[in-house]
């Protein structure tokens, strides 16, 4: 019956977030379609932690861009280990060392691009190229590429080693983010300066939430633009390096409450 559900006067601003609010209720419950709604993406999140990347659609989308890949494992064989040791994550297997350690370092790369599933390979298939592409566009001609490590099983540590031996000055690894429950294809970027094993979180910068409905791929293309050329000229990411590239809020602007309309 229609009159089962309870509305509630928030629901107005669903159509402003995808969040759960405003559901209403049945009684002293929520309503079967919110429940449901819950249920479903529930699902999508722990389907998007556990599927495999496609890795041949996403090396094929890359090389339509005209830059060369490298095919790369984490430590952590398989999916289930890797969810159990974050720690393996952050290492590559022995065939991965051996193939960068054949490849000749190019001491005048700029950046090494890492593309790793992380915990969301859905994130990685359907926004790592496009955004590659937006990149590509935004940047001046005089950056220098490595070839493109794609990496199953990876976490945001694994590339240091990566920009280590291909010899280039900033790591820049795109990853698939964990999931949440209005966003399973979330993906972040992370930037580190002069890239080696051992370096820490607080040493990286970090553009979160990259998909059309949180940060579009174009909008987060001319943030790390801004970032890689700041990070080149000042020789450092980091705690240290502040990210500027949208003008600040002026401080004289007063504050106003929304609930009230008053400052």
């Amino acid at each position: 019956m229609s009159d089962a559900v309870t509305a509630n006067p928030w629901s107005v601003l669903r159509r402003h977030t995808p969040a759960r609010i405003g559901l209403g209720r049945s009684g002293i419950s929520q309503p079967t379609a919110p429940q449901l709604a819950f249920q479903l993406a529930h699902a999508q999140a722990r389907d998007a932690v556990h599927r495999a990347l496609d890795h041949a659609a996403v090396d094929a989308a890359i090389r339509a861009l005209g830059l060369p890949t490298l095919a790369l494992h984490s430590a952590a064989a398989d999916r289930h280990i890797y969810l159990q040791r974050p720690d393996l994550g952050r290492r590559l297997d022995e065939t991965s060392i051996a193939q960068l350690a054949s490849h000749t370092a190019d001491e005048r790369a700029d950046i090494a691009l890492v593309v790793a599933d992380g915990l969301s390979a859905l994130a990685i298939e359907r926004h790592a190229a496009p955004f590659i592409a937006e990149l590509r566009r935004v940047l001046t001609r005089d950056w220098r590429w490595a070839p493109v490590a794609i990496v199953r099983q990876g976490r945001v540590a694994i590339g240091d080693p990566i920009g280590e031996a291909l010899g280039a000055r900033l790591a820049v690894v795109l990853i698939g983010e964990r999931p949440g429950l209005s966003s399973p294809d979330s993906m972040g970027i992370y930037v580190t300066w002069s890239p080696r094993t051992g370096r820490l979180d607080a040493e990286r910068n970090c553009i979160s939430n990259v998909r059309p409905e949180g940060l579009p791929p174009a909008a987060a293309a001319g943030r790390l633009a801004w970032l890689l050329g700041e990070a080149r000229a000042r020789r450092l990411t980091g705690v240290e390096l502040k990210d500027d590239s949208v003008p600040a809020i002026a401080a004289a602007e007063p504050a106003t409450n929304f609930l009230l309309g008053t400052p």
